[in-house]
């Protein structure tokens, strides 16, 4: 139950992860946590071009590497 003496909580703040510029965690951003569609569609980008990645080992062999020396 909300009171009308009591501050609503703010949202949350967070930084655009293209751009940096802030970004609260809210309504008003519906990209979030980017500040915009273009940010969100450089970082998407990033991943799709490998420019971006996750350092570690993978846990999978490449299943199918040894099916591509039989063609």
């Amino acid at each position: 139950m909300s009171d009308e003496n009591t501050p609503s909580k703010s949202p949350m703040q967070v930084a655009c992860p293209t751009c940096k510029s802030k970004v609260l965690w809210n309504e008003d951003f519906p990209e979030r946590p980017f500040c915009s569609e273009r940010c969100k569609l450089m970082d998407f980008g990033d991943w799709a071009n490998e420019s971006n990645s996750i350092e570690g080992n993978s846990i999978y062999d490449d299943v199918n590497s040894d099916d591509l020396d039989q063609y």
